[in-house]
């Protein structure tokens, strides 16, 4: 009972910092402009947009499936599609919890170590989860490494938006006690691991902690034993480069965005990265408000055709998801 209120008191909370972001981004929005702006916009581009969205879930799945390989070879490429499908689908439920979710999927769909004991996975609900954690944190490192890329490479062209918007903001609210404080929560967190390590055998609780920790750690060290490591990066090359044709369709979307080249799309892609990793579900609000906020401080676009672009971005990929993520349902269920 306790468990049930502690996670609706935070999915209320997540839900209203979305609905204030979203109160916040459309709260000077000339609705008639904006409608307009929704009417003169190049629908076929929008289709486009998802179906390049459509198959970025697939070579999601497959890139994916090259980390769980070396844990059981027999868990097949449409199972982790699906698995990515319905963890997407699962984020507008309840922020990040897709990342549990498809782990369950792909645990499910694993062969036993041993036939006698078909509760004892090859692929562990741990291990698998070790590989998302993995590969969630490859996709941080390559949105970090190619935003610092666009921002070096062309800084008098975006700099000044994550000097002013990003960057001096956090130095405003996060003085240098934060990194004490950082670091008092590593040695905290390195004291912890060593406990349960020191005392795995003398306490069941202790065990089972340091089984799962284990298990983690196992998943994580999956990239280790992959084979043909170099399709691993080929699969995260065509993925960002599907996110930046994405975003470039929906820019040939926009009349009004006419100006901007393909360069102000990935810039675009990038940012909207940065709303999405904001705990709401789905992404609603923060995306629409760092994308008109972008657009406003960058090209001068008025903020209700920000909100136009802002809102056939994330609205078109928020279609496509539930859509994928409804047949991956309904393919899971049905499948013995």
């Amino acid at each position: 009972m306790k468990e049930t209120l502690n996670k609706s008191i935070k999915y209320v909370l997540s839900a209203a910092v979305a609905a204030a972001l979203l109160w916040f981004s459309f709260r000077d929005v000339e609705w008639n402009d904006f409608i307009s702006g929704l009417k003169g916009c190049r629908w076929g581009f929008v289709i486009l947009s998802m179906l390049a969205g459509s198959f970025a879930f697939w070579l999601r799945g497959i890139r994916w499936r090259r980390l769980l390989l070396p844990i059981d070879g027999s868990i097949t490429r449409m199972t982790t599609f699906n698995g990515v499908n319905i963890g997407n689908i699962s984020n507008f439920v309840f922020p990040r919890i897709g990342e549990f979710v498809r782990c369950g999927v792909v645990t499910r769909r694993s062969q036993p170590v041993d036939p006698a004991h078909p509760e004892h996975k090859k692929a562990s609900y741990e291990k698998v989860l070790g590989t998302v954690v993995l590969e969630r944190s490859w996709e941080l490192l390559v949105m970090l490494m190619l935003l610092g890329v666009v921002v070096v490479g062309g800084f008098r062209r975006f700099g000044s938006f994550f000097i002013e918007k990003i960057w001096m903001p956090m130095t405003e609210k996060f003085d240098f006690s934060l990194w004490w404080m950082v670091a008092l929560m590593a040695v905290a967190g390195a004291g912890l691991v060593y406990a349960f390590w020191r005392f795995r055998n003398a306490n069941p609780f202790f065990a089972k902690v340091w089984g799962i920790f284990r298990g983690i750690v196992q998943g994580f060290a999956s990239c280790l034993k992959m084979e043909q490591k170099w399709l691993f990066f080929a699969y995260t090359a065509f993925i960002w480069l599907t996110y930046w044709f994405m975003a470039a369709s929906t820019v040939w979307a926009a009349p009004f965005l006419d100006g901007l080249d393909l360069i102000d799309a990935l810039f675009l892609s990038l940012v909207g990265g940065l709303g999405f990793a904001v705990p709401v579900p789905g992404g609603i609000g923060a995306f629409h408000f760092v994308i008109s906020t972008a657009l406003a401080v960058m090209y001068g676009v008025p903020v209700e055709l920000g909100i136009v672009y802002a809102t056939l971005s994330h609205t078109s990929q928020a279609i496509t998801q539930i859509i994928f993520g409804a047949f991956s349902y309904i393919y899971e269920a049905v499948k013995k």
